[in-house]
C-alpha cells in the first residue's frame, strides 16, 4: 500500500474565484493533502495469503513533491508548491475462516504537510491521520498457479487532527469507506500481473472550513495495475499505472465540477533482506491531472516484517 495524496476538494472553485496573488491563502483545506482519498496498492499486496496465526508489521514513508496546479485541465499560472512527509504504521493477524484466509488489520496514518512557493501562506501541520480498519478475505489462494484474488474493505475512522480553522489538515472529519478487489496471476515463470480496483463512497464534513460549511462528494474510482518479475527468489522488479475518476464534492448543495481524473505511473523494486524482513522502494510521477495539484516526485519506502 502507498500513501495515496489526492488534491485538496476547495482547490478548483477558489481557483475560479481568486487571482494569483491571492491563491496562496485561499487554498483553505488540504485532505491529507489530499488524505487517503484512494487506496494505492504496493505490488504484490494480494499475492501469498500468510499461514493462520502469523502476523505482519509495516511501516512506510513517502516523501512527495507538487510543483503545479491545474483547473479543468489547465496548468494554473502561479508558482504551486505542496510537500508532504507521510507515514503509515500497520499491522495485520491472518486467520482461517472454512477453506479461506483472511486478515484483519489497522493503519495510522501520520506526518507533515507543508504549503511552498507562492502557496507558503498554508503554513504546515503535522500529527496523526484518520485511523483505518481493514480486512483481506482470499477468495483464490493458489501459489502453485501463482493466482490469488483478494476483497478488502477499508473503514477510514474520523480520529485524526483536524481544525476547521487551518489551512491543512491530516484528518478529514468524516467517515469513509473504501472497498478494493485484487487479483494476481502468473503470466510465466517470473513474469506476474497485478489488478486492482477500488471505489470510495464518503460520508459527509458538516465542519468545513470556519463558515462551517457541509462537504459532500461523489463515489471515488480507481484502477490500479503492475507487471512484475521476479530476478531471483528474493529481489523482484516492478512498473505499475494507476488511474482515479469521479469523487466530484459538493460545497453546500453546489457542484465544484472537480474531478481529480489523476493518472500516474511508478517504478519500483523489492528485495528480502532476510527470511522474514522485506524493503520495498517505489518511485513515481503524475502523468496527467485535471483538478488539483500535481506530484512531480514521490518516494516510497516499505519496510515489512513477519513475526
Amino acid at each position: 500500500m502507498e500513501i495515496s495524496t489526492r488534491t485538496p476538494a476547495r482547490v478548483r472553485p477558489l481557483v475560479r474565484a481568486l487571482d494569483t496573488s491571492t491563491i496562496g491563502a485561499g487554498l483553505a483545506l488540504a485532505i491529507l493533502a489530499g488524505n487517503a482519498q484512494a487506496i494505492d496498492v504496493d505490488a504484490g499486496e494480494y499475492t501469498a495469503a500468510l499461514p493462520a496465526g502469523s502476523n505482519i508489521g509495516l511501516l512506510y514513508l513517502q516523501h512527495a513533491q507538487r510543483r503545479s496546479l491545474y483547473s479543468d485541465g489547465h496548468k494554473v499560472a502561479i508558482k504551486a508548491g505542496l510537500d508532504s512527509d507521510i507515514g503509515i504504521l500497520r499491522a495485520a493477524h491472518y486467520q482461517q475462516l472454512g477453506d479461506y484466509t483472511l486478515n484483519t488489520q489497522f493503519l495510522l496514518p501520520f506526518g507533515r504537510l507543508e504549503g511552498t512557493r507562492d502557496n507558503d501562506s498554508l503554513g504546515q501541520t503535522s500529527g496523526v491521520g484518520d485511523l483505518i480498519l481493514a480486512s483481506t478475505l482470499w477468495l483464490v489462494n493458489d501459489p502453485a498457479k501463482n493466482r490469488y484474488w483478494g476483497i478488502a474493505p477499508y473503514l477510514h475512522v474520523p480520529t485524526g487532527n483536524y481544525d476547521r480553522n487551518d489551512a491543512l489538515n491530516l484528518g478529514e472529519n468524516r467517515w469513509k469507506l473504501t472497498l478494493q478487489t485484487g487479483y494476481v496471476t502468473g503470466l510465466t515463470e517470473n513474469f506476474s500481473l497485478d489488478l486492482t480496483a477500488d471505489v470510495t463512497f464518503f460520508d459527509k464534513n458538516d465542519d468545513l472550513t470556519s463558515q462551517g460549511l457541509t462537504l459532500r462528494q461523489k463515489p471515488l474510482w480507481q484502477g490500479q495495475t503492475y507487471l512484475r518479475y521476479a530476478v531471483t527468489p528474493k529481489l523482484s522488479v516492478h512498473v505499475g499505472a494507476s488511474r482515479l475518476w469521479g469523487g466530484e464534492t459538493r460545497i453546500d448543495g453546489q457542484d465544484q465540477n472537480d474531478e481529480p481524473n489523476t493518472s500516474k505511473y511508478r517504478v519500483g523494486s523489492s528485495y528480502w533482506i532476510t527470511p522474514t524482513f522485506q524493503a520495498l522502494l517505489n518511485y513515481g510521477q503524475d502523468v496527467s491531472v485535471d483538478n488539483g495539484f500535481k506530484e512531480n516526485q514521490r518516494v516510497n519506502l516499505r519496510l515489512l516484517w513477519v513475526f
